[in-house]
């Protein structure tokens, strides 16, 4: 008596989600050779100045001003080398250029400007994503057409209410005015976001009695991390880089590292030594914070943008 074994139908494998379908697109459209060669010039266009930027911000005076930093490599074979911390000392310490003042007020002014914009923004987006009112549409489009709006035309209107209200001077004009021109972008970043997480999560806890402040901290919150952690690594760099709005907003007491920067690079366009070894503190944190948080920025920028 024999036994024949049933045959197994094969499982039949799901289609991948639209969320899958677009990153699989997005990802070979960034893999392509010509794309990989775009981005190794521009890698190497931006290290190589950096590079040459550290280096010479270790030599001596009399090193700088007599020969390039390249020399350095047949300098190390020849044994005639020097590299000292002298440069950092006078930069951050010596009475003339004093840039340890300038880079706190650089923090104070970031890390607000950074977190504010966010904490509204979040907000904001979770409205426009998952609360239905009359205009919401409209209203969205209107937030995120204000990024069209360049800040040079609004900064002496802005500046002219400061003064009214009394509040120029301190630090709190340029973190308004930082945090309202981050508004839209970062609405549109999270709000977008926010639209790719499965509805069926958000009504499953609706249907177990939750409302919108507990499926805000609970559901959608934890999930947003890579699109934060993106745009607040976008809005860290572009405010500790900016001078326009440091420079027109705030005073003396409130000047951030690029400020004194910019005024080493106007009255001591001799002293090469210094200027250098200021430029690098002041690119030192933002190159940090970004290769620590590469990953986040790229995961948040293409699960915000990548619609269709």
């Amino acid at each position: 008596m024999s036994t024949t074994t049933p045959a197994v139908a094969p499982k039949a494998v799901p289609p991948p989600s639209g969320l899958q379908e677009r990153a699989r697109k997005a990802k070979k459209k960034l893999t392509s050779p010509w794309a990989s060669m775009i981005a190794v010039v521009i890698a190497l266009a931006w290290t190589v100045p950096t590079f040459g930027l550290l280096v010479t911000s270790f030599r001596p005076e009399l090193d700088i001003r007599q020969s390039g930093w390249w020399t350095v490599f047949g300098d190390a074979l020849a044994g005639e080398g020097v590299f000292s911390l002298r440069n950092y000392e006078a930069a951050l310490f010596s009475r003339s250029t004093s840039l340890i003042d300038f880079f706190v007020n650089s923090f104070v002014i970031t890390l607000p400007a950074v977190f504010i914009p966010i904490t509204i923004a979040l907000l904001a987006a979770y409205g426009f994503a998952w609360i239905d009112f009359k205009g919401r549409d409209i209203l969205f489009v209107a937030v995120f057409a204000l990024q069209i709006v360049p800040i040079q035309i609004t900064l002496i209107p802005l500046l002219r209410a400061y003064v009214d209200t009394g509040i120029n001077g301190t630090f709190w004009p340029i973190w308004l005015s930082h945090s309202m021109f981050a508004l839209p972008l970062a609405i549109f970043l999270l709000h977008n976001f926010m639209r790719d997480i499965p509805k069926s999560l958000v009504e499953a806890a609706r249907v177990d009695g939750a409302g919108h402040v507990k499926i805000f901290f609970q559901v959608i919150l934890p999930l947003l991390v890579p699109a934060i952690a993106a745009f607040a690594i976008f809005q860290f760099l572009w405010v500790w880089n900016d001078l326009l709005v440091a420079l027109v907003m705030g005073g003396t007491d409130t000047f951030p590292l690029t400020v004194r920067v910019a005024e080493l690079a106007g009255s001591r366009g001799g002293d090469w030594h210094v200027l250098s070894a200021g430029a690098f503190i002041s690119i030192l944190v933002p190159l940090i914070v970004f290769l620590a948080l590469q990953r986040y920025f790229v995961r948040g920028l293409l699960a915000g943008s990548v619609k269709g």
